[in-house]
């Protein structure tokens, strides 16, 4: 699925925002979505099949990536841990000339990062980031944002960013944008009863070529999606709130209980109940 995630990440004071993701985790398959933060991720052990805007990229333990503002992406772990530390770039910003120029840059999207870098002073000064906001307690971040900006230093000095990113343009352009007004109509109505004529209908397309469409561009189908998408809210529900079973069944877009707790087995490998005990 793909929505626009529209949460703040962090706090005003620090607006950044570090996911340790493992198997229980209520986003451990990272349903498609966008922002207008930028996105790091790290792969501690096992897989992580990672797409860009329909790109997708085989990662594995020790790579890293870079997820660029406006860029749908979404994930599918293979027996995988990972980590992602969502930002706002903004918050870099120093008032220094030479430095704000090349986060402007970015934050107007006239220069992109490389997505998957090589550089192994680069990957360093990742993993560095992850392992000092994990290890951080409640004094200033004086460190973490120091980090980051060796990272932009060194991203910096060997450009390792471009001018654009496919699809910039043109047909698949067109296509991702038609995705993600569809992501954005489950995001909005998941809770309601949705059908695979409603989603057509936002895409512009007949029902038949929307389910190849949208199984093209995300590799699931529609209707899978929206039960992917909902089962992870309800996750999140279970773990976040004091609401029962029940409730967050129905508040989630279920209208039976015994095919909630059905389909959550399947997508979670345990009960709605168990899952919020573990």
């Amino acid at each position: 699925m793909i929505f626009n995630e529209l949460k703040q990440h962090g706090t005003d004071d620090f607006p950044f925002e570090l996911y340790q993701v493992s198997a229980l985790h209520p986003k451990y398959e990272m349903a498609f979505h966008w922002h207008t933060n930028l996105e790091l991720i790290r792969v501690l052990d096992g897989e992580l099949l990672l797409t860009l805007d329909n790109r997708a990229t085989l990662l594995r333990a020790g790579d890293v990536a870079f997820i660029n503002s406006e860029t749908v992406h979404g994930a599918t772990p293979r027996e995988c841990r990972y980590d992602c530390i969502v930002f706002n770039l903004a918050f870099l910003k120093t008032g220094n000339a030479a430095c704000d120029a090349f986060l402007d840059s970015l934050l107007s999207h006239t220069a992109f990062l490389h997505e998957f870098p090589k550089d192994e002073t680069v990957k360093q000064c990742v993993h560095a980031v992850f392992d000092e906001i994990a290890a951080a307690d409640d004094e200033p971040p004086f460190k973490t944002i120091g980090l980051f900006h060796t990272l932009l230093g060194e991203i910096r000095k060997k450009e390792l960013f471009i001018s654009h990113l496919p699809p910039a343009n043109g047909q698949d352009g067109k296509k991702v944008n038609k995705l993600k007004s569809v992501l954005a109509y489950i995001r909005e109505n998941f809770a309601k009863d949705i059908t695979l004529e409603d989603m057509a209908l936002i895409a512009g397309f007949s029902e038949k070529y929307f389910c190849k469409f949208f199984k093209d561009m995300t590799g699931t189908t529609p209707v899978q999606y929206l039960l992917t998408y909902r089962i992870e809210r309800a996750a999140r529900k279970l773990l976040g709130s004091d609401l029962s079973v029940t409730q967050i069944a129905y508040d989630c877009g279920f209208n039976d209980l015994s095919y909630f707790i059905k389909t959550f087995k399947t997508f979670k490998g345990v009960s709605p109940k168990d899952y919020r005990t573990r």
